[in-house]
């Protein structure tokens, strides 16, 4: 089976759009979200509907649950903060019960889907330190979790120690357990602008980090347009 794994779209559209067609290129079984389809760009509708046609599996992310007022938006900066509302405001109440039912944890063909970590899911904790990788390493029942949450793509492995490489290709041959932070579609932090995501090939173990070139010209202009903070479109453009 071959899954692509993505996270943190954030209503970026162009994005997404790219993404999807690579997806199909590379002739995926399914297609999975680790969660956040909204939240800082412009386009929060048109993301549900395309999450909700082509995805299996979609879990919540924080922003997903904060537009519902399922978590509380004080923990978010002032640009989170803005952009919360203005979406709160241009969804449907069909939409808005799609991002409520949205579960927090999920798992399938011994892979487990979270947004943050395992340690109290609820809490939409960062995976920073081998520590907190422990901590969800102590709630993985299966052998690979796929996250994402920092928008930061990375593979933390535990066998007789816990490490961590950023390779483009890994394998789990050999890896009892592996975290997997998918980095993000719409808003990638790794000083990285292009879109990314990954593939999974669940008979050869092999992961593959996957970056994607898209119109992040159109993208910004659209949140400039939208009213929503300028800084939100800079950080598309340099990936930060």
């Amino acid at each position: 089976m071959l899954y692509a794994i993505l996270g943190d779209i954030h209503s970026n559209f162009e994005a997404l759009e790219a993404v999807l067609a690579e997806t199909k290129k590379a002739g995926v079984d399914e297609i999975l979200s680790v969660g956040d389809v909204v939240g800082y760009a412009a386009e929060p509708g048109l993301c549900i509907k395309t999450m909700r046609e082509v995805a299996s599996i979609v879990v919540a992310g924080n922003h997903d649950y904060c537009v519902v007022n399922k978590t509380d938006i004080e923990y978010f900066n002032p640009e989170a903060k803005e952009a919360v509302l203005w979406t709160l405001k241009h969804l449907s109440q069909d939409e808005s019960l799609y991002l409520s039912s949205l579960p927090l944890v999920i798992e399938k063909d011994n892979i487990t889907l979270v947004h943050g970590s395992l340690h109290f899911p609820e809490l939409f904790a960062y995976i920073r330190t081998f520590y907190d990788a422990e901590l969800c390493f102590r709630g993985l029942k299966n052998e690979v979790c796929f996250v994402g949450h920092s928008h930061v793509p990375i593979t933390i492995m535990r066998d007789s120690t816990i490490r961590a490489v950023t390779d483009p290709e890994v394998s789990l041959l050999k890896i009892p357990k592996a975290i997997i932070n998918v980095g993000s579609v719409g808003q990638p932090r790794d000083r990285n602008p292009k879109a990314g995501y990954v593939l999974y090939d669940t008979e050869k173990k092999l992961v593959k980090f996957k970056r994607v070139e898209y119109d992040i010209v159109k993208a910004s202009e659209k949140i400039i347009r939208a009213g929503l903070p300028t800084f939100n479109a800079e950080r598309i453009r340099w990936g930060i």
